[in-house]
């Protein structure tokens, strides 16, 4: 029987569970949001996260010591691998992590298997070394992604792509905006040594002038943060700072966030420019709410509609909008550090179906937009085939679409310059996601 104590285990079978879920297709955010009343739910995350990060890597190992690996239950399975990673990449004691995912197998209700558990791990003890010397001759298994991206990638940016994999599996930074009509940079670096919190500033190139991305040295909790009940601060990468800007709004045009949860990206735009008639959309009425929640936080305000901008018909009031943001879905290959289910969720033939929807979006929006208006077309992708692909094909088939130049003073440092847009890749100076960026004008008044 399992003591009170003995809370390690309990960590560890309910981090189990939520690998369990993210093997059988659903997403990390979902399989934990079922612990998001536990007391140990940072514990649970900080594993689940972890295991997810390196599953690639510690799964051939695992399952070169079992004789059926498929024939194993689910969980248990799960539980190996979170045990593989305290082991291998936490400061857990190897022995502790040991008895505690015994212990946990029992928590799951499958004791019969904890002798299965305590020899795999033991013998994973004994070879991991000679393992991993094998394993890791394979840079996809070696650095823990899917062969497929890894090809993908290396073919798309072969100077970049061994970067771009380490990043992949750091922890990701805690950035947040700067309300600058709110903080000065100076007032929040005196909050931010108040609070005992220390970070690093970026300017963040802009239409008419900078601002600044914060970067904290060590994150904490938003409700840890100085001013964000305030509105002084958001939480937002780095390289999504640059939407806002290279949309260049104006006061009083009427501007278009098509895909716009959980709302970061329309908060920026407001802030920069509050006299903009801004319509915040998405397709679910769920992760709107985020968009609402975040605009009564900043004291903001916008129109918000919930329905699929593929269907202008069903929201639209044929006035055309100057500018229209397209942050349009992608693989999130961009981001796979702050979300490593992506490595096991992601499939090849899922850039193809992306690439559709994206074009229908583009082709969509762009008939709401006013001539001589300004569209920016944004992913969190790494790969071309959801971003240059994507626009080649727009613009060869729309003759009133050109590429416009991007209105920055400046690019930043790292960006990688394409024929249509502006490439950031994980990491790199500014420590940001991979994300696209393209500008787009209609030059007539066709539709």
């Amino acid at each position: 029987m399992i003591g009170p104590h003995n809370q390690a285990a309990v960590v560890l079978a309910d981090a189990a569970r939520a690998v369990a879920a993210v093997s059988a297709g659903q997403s990390a955010d979902a399989a934990l949001a079922v612990f998001d009343a536990n007391a140990q739910r940072a514990a649970i995350r900080a594993i689940t996260l972890g295991t997810l990060r390196w599953y690639l890597r510690l799964q051939p190992a695992i399952d070169s010591l079992l004789a059926r690996p498929e024939s194993l239950d689910g969980d248990v399975h799960a539980l190996l691998m979170v045990a593989a990673h305290q082991i291998e990449y936490s400061r857990t004691a190897t022995h502790s992590a040991v008895h505690a995912a015994v212990d946990a197998v029992r928590v799951l209700r499958h004791a019969h298997a904890s002798g299965l558990i305590n020899a795999v791990l033991r013998k994973f003890l004994l070879r991991r070394e000679a393992l991993f010397a094998r394993i890791d001759q394979d840079v996809a298994r070696r650095t823990a992604h899917p062969r497929w991206f890894v090809d993908a990638l290396t073919a798309a940016w072969p100077d970049q792509a061994p970067a771009v994999l380490a990043a992949d599996n750091s922890h990701p930074p805690l950035t947040l905006r700067l309300n600058a009509r709110l903080r000065s940079l100076e007032q929040y670096r005196n909050d931010l040594a108040a609070a005992g919190l220390t970070a690093r500033m970026f300017d963040v190139p802009g239409a008419r002038g900078e601002s600044v991305a914060v970067i904290l040295d060590r994150p904490v909790p938003v409700t840890e943060l100085p001013g964000f009940r305030a509105g002084w601060v958001s939480v937002q990468d780095t390289g999504a700072q640059l939407a806002g800007p290279l949309l260049d709004v104006r006061p009083g045009m009427r501007v278009l966030d098509a895909c716009a949860a959980p709302g970061s990206k329309s908060a920026h735009i407001l802030e920069q420019t509050p006299a903009a008639d801004l319509w915040a959309l998405d397709i679910d009425p769920v992760r709107l709410r985020r968009v609402e929640a975040t605009f009564a936080r900043l004291g903001l305000t916008g129109h918000l509609v919930a329905a699929d901008v593929r269907e202008p018909d069903t929201f639209w009031d044929g006035r055309p909008f100057e500018r229209i943001l397209v942050d349009a879905p992608c693989s999130g290959t961009g981001v796979i550090r702050r979300h490593p289910d992506i490595k096991l969720l992601r499939r090849a033939e899922d850039i193809a179906a992306f690439a559709a929807k994206q074009f229908g979006i583009l082709q969509a929006t762009f008939r709401m937009l006013a001539p001589g208006g300004r569209l920016v077309y944004a992913t969190c992708s790494v790969l071309p085939d959801e971003n240059e692909r994507v626009l080649e094909r727009f613009l060869a088939e729309t003759p009133q679409a050109r590429v416009a130049k991007p209105t920055l003073e400046r690019l930043p440092p790292d960006a990688m310059i394409t024929p249509l847009g502006v490439q950031l890749l994980t990491g790199g100076a500014l420590l940001t996601d991979g994300f696209y960026y393209a500008c787009v004008e209609k030059t007539t008044g066709g539709a």
